[in-house]
């Protein structure tokens, strides 16, 4: 089992900045990819950002040039920077872990933080 504990998420003004973390326990290996994801209400969950284990990054077009992942292996954390917020980017954020073992592939989820952007 994995579990992940989110943070970071608050009210902010347009134009503002958060950074979310996720940090990570359990049986993880090596090589795994974490991520951001983001549910508004009414609408599905979508990717934000997504980060392999050996760095690949891959970005929402909608986020491009504005959020950054990364993530420090030695502590099992990812981070998103959220810069130039805007009304659009809130939602509730989920931290995900996904990692293949015996040619299954495992998802796991955080519990969630809520980013609120004011206009």
């Amino acid at each position: 089992q994995v579990q992940l504990v989110e943070s970071g998420g608050e009210l902010v003004q347009a134009g503002g900045s958060l950074r979310l973390s996720c940090a990570a326990s359990g049986s993880i290996f090596s090589f795994n990819a974490m991520g951001w994801y983001r549910q508004a209400p009414g609408k599905q969950r979508e990717l934000v950002a997504t980060i392999t284990s050996s760095g690949s990054t891959n970005y929402a077009d909608s986020v491009k040039g504005r959020f950054t992942i990364s993530r420090d292996n030695a502590k099992n954390t990812v981070y998103l920077q959220m810069n130039s917020l805007k009304p659009e980017d809130t939602a509730v954020y989920y931290c995900n872990l996904g990692q293949r073992f015996h040619s299954l592939q495992y998802d796991y989820w955080g519990q969630g933080t809520q980013v609120t952007v004011s206009s």
